[in-house]
């Protein structure tokens, strides 16, 4: 059984059905996919956000996926844009452009900052620190610290270092600089933009809901039971040997199963056992917190909006921190000539003005926003607005004891697995996702689960660092 028809779970039902297993997935919405679906817009298929399938997944990975989108799974060449000191350069990044774009005294600090990073330190173990040692104050203050102000809601000193670690790959000037120069080497060496990590991804003709839709048909075809608006309400762990655990719908339903996968967020997990988690374990869930996101889709009339995939805002004094197009991620014959959609993403908490403001309200921030940075204006035809609760979980100064307590209880539950981004609290990308899910199928055994063989695949998971 497994609760949640996101990428992972989805994955996982796949892989289970295809070895016979019998598989069933219960899924509180009315759709599959999850953050990774896709929906219609103004007669655009448009997605949750920004995604991207990284040229980083594993090769049988993407070879399953081929296997079921075929030459619908394009791959593409990275063309976005970074607002960075009033100024607007590629991304990814080039050096030339931006020598030209950056102002002097930025490119002094960066270029200081390079040459004193051996002497800095963090001295605390927080976002902040780690940061500023790494990459220095000058790249730091410039791009990281209010990013971060806008994705997590906190200041970079609340920050546990453990984000930074998980997030910033090139954690050095020079490591970016080597990053940005290999970049340049390998496109003048294709002389089509470079063919590397970075430079490209993988997106299908459709959205990137198509990935997961796939898997959903590939997966029923094999079996496998998918049961949406089907929302989870008790999970019964398994007694003794010789007892099945049990899931209970919200409308009543009993579910018994041989083994429980659940991608369910890990706080909302220990909420929803019986018998109830013990009153140590909901405390450390409750300081568990995940950001939310706005998001707000605008169909612009007359055309593309840009020739740009993606615009990153750090700063600006804007509460959106990216604006997708999301015709320009792909090649597709079924994308009309005289409109786009523009996804504009605004990260809050769940209980703030933000994610509860109308329509008009959320409409003229991305007006303002347009207008602060010098994007185009918009010919808005029509405004569509979705709220997502779950989406970063934010890893605050500290949090390190209240996942290890919540994550020691739920590996002790019998019969049942947590995995997939929600369900072990961690930033992950879609291609980490499918792994975990490959992974939990495989530890399932005909005498039962390993929970060894599932324990090595979770120290590969400690290794997984968010790509952009």
């Amino acid at each position: 059984m497994i609760l949640g028809a996101g990428p992972a779970g989805l994955a996982a039902a796949w892989r289970a059905a295809r070895t016979g297993r019998s598989v069933v997935v219960l899924e509180a919405a009315p759709y599959v996919g999850g953050m990774a679906a896709s929906f219609e817009v103004g007669g655009i298929r448009v997605d949750a956000g920004s995604h991207r399938l990284h040229p980083a997944t594993a090769p049988a990975l993407l070879a399953d996926l081929r296997g079921l989108l075929g030459d619908d799974l394009q791959t593409r060449p990275r063309n976005g844009r970074l607002r960075v000191a009033g100024s607007w350069v590629g991304f990814p990044l080039k050096p030339v452009e931006l020598a030209k774009a950056l102002p002097p005294g930025l490119l002094a600090g960066i270029a200081r900052d390079a040459l004193t990073g051996p002497l800095r330190k963090p001295r605390q173990d927080t976002y902040a620190e780690v940061l500023r040692a790494g990459l220095g104050p000058t790249l730091y203050g410039a791009l990281y610290e209010p990013y971060a102000s806008k994705l997590w809601g906190l200041d970079g000193s609340e920050i546990d270092g453990e984000q930074a670690r998980r997030r910033v790959t090139a954690d050095t000037p020079w490591k970016v600089a080597a990053k940005i120069l290999s970049r340049a080497r390998r496109s003048r060496a294709t002389g089509e933009g470079g063919s590397g990590q970075g430079q490209i991804f993988h997106y299908p003709r459709r959205g990137f809901g198509q990935i997961v839709e796939a898997l959903a048909d590939a997966a029923t075809a094999a079996g496998a039971d998918i049961r949406l608006s089907s929302a989870v309400d008790r999970v019964v762990p398994r007694s003794g040997l010789d007892s099945a655990p049990q899931v209970r719908t919200a409308d009543g339903t009993t579910v018994t199963g041989r083994h429980v996968f659940s991608t369910v967020p890990l706080p909302r997990l220990a909420a929803m056992t019986d018998p109830p988690a013990p009153a140590e374990v909901l405390a450390a869930s409750g300081s568990l917190t995940f950001r939310a996101m706005v998001l707000v889709y605008l169909v612009h009339g007359g055309g593309r909006w840009t020739s740009f995939d993606a615009h990153y805002l750090p700063a600006d004094g804007t509460p959106v921190t990216r604006i997708s197009e999301p015709t320009n991620y792909r090649e597709s014959a079924d994308d009309p000539t005289d409109r786009s959609v523009l996804c504009v993403e605004i990260p809050c908490a769940p209980d703030d003005a933000t994610f509860s403001a109308d329509e008009a309200t959320l409409t003229g921030i991305v007006t303002d926003t347009l207008a602060r940075t010098g994007l185009p204006p918009l010919n808005v035809q029509e405004v569509v607005v979705r709220r997502v609760k779950h989406v970063y979980p934010v890893y605050t100064r500290g949090y390190g004891p209240a996942l290890e307590a919540l994550d020691t209880w739920a590996r002790g539950i019998s019969g049942v697995t947590t995995f997939g981004r929600l369900g072990l609290f961690a930033h992950d990308n879609t291609h980490h996702a499918l792994a975990m899910a490959y992974d939990a199928v495989d530890a399932l055994t005909p005498v039962g689960f390993d929970h060894g063989a599932w324990a090595m695949a979770r120290l590969r998971f400690a290794d997984h660092v968010v790509e952009d």
